[in-house]
């Protein structure tokens, strides 16, 4: 399939300035007041979705994410089927690693697997840092698709990667990992090799963010999946710097940045002062206390738990009341999961959330 891609981006954004700045979604993050909460949640492109599982019996994930058209037309999918007041675009957090050269497959019943896992400071010492405008230009590609079908609509756009912890993760331990062995001993071992290891992943995502924007996206957000493994101190001297180089290089597009991990309760202020203008929070903790704990300088992200779509309607109904009732529309409240919509999800659920989201939280 051609993969050249050559939008007519002309007056775009002028076009869309006026329907996009009414945006739900983006007053949210801006901690602006707004009519109805906004929602939208984390791996709503996907497997749940009969329309991505027909993609998928034709083609591989990678094969997906490669080809722009494909990878726009799985991001519209949700947007087609539910009120959402953002699209993320599909792509995978593992991608920039193969362009570092490592090799990567997604293997059936085991997930992403890294064929040469980076184990020593010479291992750290072969990794490129390529421009993602040279390395992942099929994503960016895919946003500026995806643009074209969202501005019409005045649907943002999200953007993302994965942060530098996770992407190390990945690396060194070569796939999924309980205990990060691997992580954590390079982390506590060898410092020099973590370090030069995390400067590269940091610009890497980084400048693959900034791309992003550049190439259209609204928002940006970075995925630090696996980071709650760590206790607070490991994240303040062995992680939070690079996160917050990688942010800080994202900011220079002047578009609000998600800062999300998961099981991150213990470390949530240290998350805040890495950076982002919207904090992402799981359901280990209550919204409110996590307001409380992150302050009111930055909005807030979360924090249904995936397994509650699976509950009957009356049981999810139940759950997202208890989850908007004490912050009362507060400015900055995104509703979302606490991490990834789960395979099999029954779509009505998804369907009549969204809409609840709004009904009970429209002014």
């Amino acid at each position: 399939m051609d993969t050249t891609v050559t939008p007519d981006t002309t007056n775009r954004d002028a076009a869309n300035t006026h329907s996009l700045s009414n945006s739900r979604f983006l007053r949210a993050c801006h901690r602006q007041p707004v009519d109805a909460t906004p929602i939208w949640l984390m791996r709503q492109a996907g497997r749940y979705m009969s329309e991505y599982r027909s993609l998928r019996e034709k083609y591989t994930i990678l094969e997906i994410i490669k080809t722009p058209e494909l990878a726009c037309e799985v991001t519209m999918q949700p947007i087609n089927a539910f009120d959402l007041d953002a699209a993320i675009i599909f792509a995978d957090i593992l991608p920039p690693l193969e362009g570092m050269g490592l090799q990567l497959e997604f293997v059936k019943g085991e997930g992403p697997v890294i064929h040469n896992p980076v184990r020593s400071s010479a291992d750290v010492d072969n990794l490129q840092v390529r421009p993602p405008q040279e390395a992942l230009s099929f994503t960016l590609d895919a946003i500026k698709l995806a643009r074209n079908e969202l501005d019409s609509r005045g649907i943002p756009l999200i953007g993302f990667s994965g942060a530098p912890f996770t992407l190390a993760s990945y690396a060194i331990e070569g796939g999924s990992s309980k205990n990060r062995l691997h992580v954590k001993g390079m982390m506590m071992g060898d410092p020099t090799a973590w370090h030069n290891l995390m400067i590269k992943l940091s610009e890497v995502a980084g400048n693959y963010l900034l791309a992003q924007a550049e190439a259209g996206a609204h928002v940006l957000q970075l995925f630090d999946s696996w980071v709650g493994d760590l206790s607070p101190d490991d994240y303040r001297q062995y992680v939070m710097p690079y996160s917050q180089h990688a942010i800080d290089i994202a900011k220079q597009s002047g578009v609000p940045v998600i800062h999300f991990g998961t099981n991150t309760n213990g470390m949530l202020d240290l998350i805040r002062d890495a950076g982002g203008d919207v904090i992402g929070v799981d359901w280990r903790i209550r919204l409110e206390d996590a307001w409380n704990l992150l302050g009111d300088k930055v909005a807030i992200q979360g924090n249904l738990d995936p397994v509650a779509l699976f509950a009957p309607w009356d049981a999810l109904k139940a759950r997202t009341q208890q989850i908007l009732d004490p912050v009362k529309g507060k400015p900055g409240h995104i509703f979302n999961l606490g991490h990834g919509i789960l395979p099999n999800t029954p779509v009505d659920n998804v369907r009549r959330l969204v809409d609840f989201v709004h009904e009970y939280t429209s002014k």
